[in-house]
């Protein structure tokens, strides 16, 4: 069968691709690069739950596919829980990952080590062709590095450290890091879940 990971971040989508790789096989995984003219979602929603949602609806709705689709986003103790929901374009513009870790930092400068912690959140829905449809949700928490460590993933990864490890989610290897992060959380919550719908409600079938 076909699946739809609702993104057209190149990195959030391998991510994806690689945790959906938990699951049995015979999945066909597209991403919305193979469907350039599905529309831009407007996610307008207050919670990471309602913005996953938003996505995957109109993903399912345009493609006739099984869309699975993530919003991610850290809150930081300090911040009041900034950036929250609007992670992605804290700074702006949307995927402006340099600008949003540079406004982050700012922001956090000066601030001691123990009133530094935050948490990763990921909601990821999947919705069917035919409205059948469940969220589940994942975090992690950690603390905000004083600059940025490590070339590996993407958005606020190279600020986010697991004291524990003394790493930042960047500087971790894929496989260690989706062991621990609120994706891979959520995406091991979400096998049970995708594979009850499809069997119940059907999906289409890889052409």
């Amino acid at each position: 069968m076909q699946v739809l990971l609702a993104t057209r971040n190149a990195a959030k989508g391998r991510e994806m691709a690689r945790l959906l790789g938990q699951l049995p096989p015979h999945l066909v995984v597209e991403t919305l690069a193979d469907h350039p003219g599905c529309p831009e979602a407007v996610e307008d929603g207050a919670t990471f739950s309602a913005n996953a949602l938003i996505k995957a609806r109109v993903a399912a709705g345009y493609t006739g596919l099984a869309a699975i689709a993530d919003d991610s986003g850290l809150a930081v103790a300090y911040l009041g829980g900034e950036p929250g929901v609007l992670s992605a374009r804290y700074a702006g513009r949307h995927g402006d990952d340099p600008g949003n870790n540079r406004l982050l930092l700012s922001k956090m400068a000066g601030v001691a080590p123990h009133l530094r912690g935050a948490r990763f959140v990921t909601a990821v829905a999947v919705v069917l062709p035919d409205g059948a449809e469940h969220v589940v949700e994942g975090e992690c928490h950690g603390l905000i590095a004083y600059r940025p460590r490590g070339s590996g993933g993407f958005g606020y990864d190279s600020l986010f450290l697991r004291p524990e490890l003394g790493l930042t989610f960047a500087e971790l290897a894929p496989a260690a890091k989706d062991a621990l992060s609120h994706r891979g959380r959520a995406f091991a919550k979400l096998a049970p879940v995708l594979w009850d719908l499809i069997q119940r409600h059907g999906a289409c079938p890889a052409n």
